[in-house]
This record gives C-alpha cells, structure tokens and sequence, in this order.
C-alpha cells in the first residue's frame, strides 16, 4: 500500500473506532499511563496499528470476534516483533468490561517488567 494511502486508509480508522478502542483510547491519550505518548490508528510498515508507543516499542490491539484464531494477526504480530515492538493484544469485551485490568496490563508493559503473564 502507497504511503499516502496508508496514512488515509489510517485517518479512517481513527474516525470509525470502535466502542471498544474508543472506551481505551480515553485511556491512553494525553500520556495518562506512566507519562507515556500513544498514537491510534498508526502505521508501522504494512501494518496499522490500533495503539502504539513509540518510545516504549508498544502496540496494543483490540480485537473483535472475527479476529479468533486469525492467521493474519499472527503473521501481523511477528512483523511488529521482527521491527522490535512487543504486541498485547485484548477482547473488545476485556477493554469494556474490565478496563483497570487492561489498563494494569498496559501499565506493566510499559514499566519494563519482561516477564508478566497477564490473563484477563
């Protein structure tokens, strides 16, 4: 995809969030997580990103339903490991219905703490 495509194909996303990602993205934004800077809907390679932090090589996905067992987000998330990023991933009804959960989750990704193992 054309650089210029990606980043429109990416403005659309950002203005038809889902509930979900709307709900965590009032989270993240405006460094609400240990001082932390998120960008939504962002570009990383072939790839778009739900949530990402830059300086922290964090993504964080949100997933839907058709999502369950997807070959193509696994394939997605060895891509964004090859370029160094960690990949968490969560269920739309994770985010909706267990929010400080999630946002610990995130929270100890960012702090530094490799070896976590967070089931929500």
């Amino acid at each position: 995809m054309r650089r210029g495509r990606k980043r429109d194909v990416a403005r659309g996303l950002r203005r038809a969030m889902t509930d979900a990602e709307r709900s965590l993205w009032r989270h993240l934004r405006q460094r609400q997580v240990l001082g932390h800077k998120f960008r939504r809907q962002h570009p990383i390679g072939p790839c778009i990103a739900d949530f990402v932090c830059l300086e922290a090589t964090l993504v964080v996905e949100v997933d839907g339903g058709q999502h369950m067992g997807s070959d193509g987000d696994r394939r997605r998330d060895a891509h964004l490991r090859k370029r160094g990023f960690r990949v968490l991933r969560f269920w739309n009804d994770e985010v909706l219905g267990n929010a400080d959960g999630v946002w610990w989750a995130i929270a100890v990704a960012l702090s530094g703490h490799e070896n976590f193992h967070i089931s929500c």
